[in-house]
């Protein structure tokens, strides 16, 4: 198949890209820095600046929609939260304004989002048909990326949104933030602990996606997260085990509550998220158990 992916040069997009390749698709890669997506992806895939680039004749089966601004890694002053929607609401319009004047219009377009779509829910079991329990930032910003993807079915799309959890893999994603202070002996429980943590092993998210490209039936919104959430209090116990490290400084709200700002929501908050509709599909899970998880991503540990 020939596949247009946005964000091919990210933590997901660049293994999903390398994954596609290896399955014989050609692959098409927008980015704002072509210059260092090549450096990262390589030479193997077509590499855009800009949707305007591309004649309207030309045509993708798939395209996968992964952009967007990293959402942790500064304050959320007025400016930033704008930068952080706008890399991913205005994109999401353009890519459906190329799907309107597309001659060949796409077979399936698959939408990123976040499981920050249904807010803090507290020790609630989360699916697909559980409705946001609040209206914070991130809610908003899931929810309106969502609904803009959504404007392909009205054009005759297939559209899946991909409401992703916490991602898992060996070079990046929220495990290396947590591994400097294992390693150095200084992690612990934050908060209370029993916020839930609903996550995923970057290869399951991409068998997911690889799955919605050839299933033609799949359609809507799905929880990309493991089968067995854990509480923060669990995770920190199962990493610390593995890494034969102490877990023994705990980390109290109120202080990430003074450095984060408005970001500390998307520690403290609980989502216990299954994977229901993936379930219905026998979709089989890799690694649906955390510590499975961490014994692939960093094998040298027993």
């Amino acid at each position: 198949m020939n596949i247009l992916i946005t964000g091919g040069s990210g933590f997901i997009g660049r293994a999903l890209v390398s994954s596609l390749l290896k399955d014989d698709h050609k692959v098409t890669v927008l980015s704002r820095t072509p210059d260092n997506a090549n450096k990262i992806i390589g030479d193997e895939v077509v590499i855009l600046s800009s949707l305007d680039k591309l004649p309207i004749e030309h045509s993708f089966q798939v395209i996968i929609n992964l952009a967007g601004a990293p959402i942790f890694d500064s304050p959320w002053s007025a400016a930033r939260k704008q930068v952080i929607r706008d890399s991913r609401i205005q994109l999401t319009e353009k890519l459906i304004t190329y799907i309107n004047d597309a001659t060949i219009k796409p077979d399936l377009l698959i939408s990123g989002s976040a499981i920050g779509y249904y807010g803090n829910q507290g020790n609630n079991v989360i699916t697909e048909y559980s409705t946001p329990s609040h209206n914070d930032f991130s809610q908003r910003l899931c929810a309106d990326w969502e609904n803009t993807a959504q404007q392909a079915k009205k054009l005759g799309i297939r559209v899946c949104l991909i409401r992703t959890g916490l991602v898992l893999a060996h070079d990046g994603g929220i495990l290396q933030r947590m591994l400097s202070p294992f390693n150095l002996g200084l992690g612990g429980i934050i908060g209370n602990g029993q916020q839930w943590m609903s996550w995923i092993h970057r290869a399951d998210w991409i068998a997911i996606a690889k799955l919605m490209i050839n299933n033609t039936t799949m359609e809507g919104a799905y929880n990309a997260t493991a089968p067995h959430p854990v509480t923060n209090s669990e995770f920190t116990k199962i990493l610390a085990k593995h890494l034969k490290r102490p877990a023994l400084l705990p980390i109290p709200a109120w202080l990430l509550k003074i450095l984060l700002g408005e970001r500390s929501e998307l520690i403290l908050g609980s989502q216990r998220i299954l994977p229901e509709r993936l379930l219905t599909e026998s979709f089989h899970f890799q690694y649906p158990e955390l510590l499975d998880a961490l014994t692939e991503i960093s094998p040298n540990h027993e």
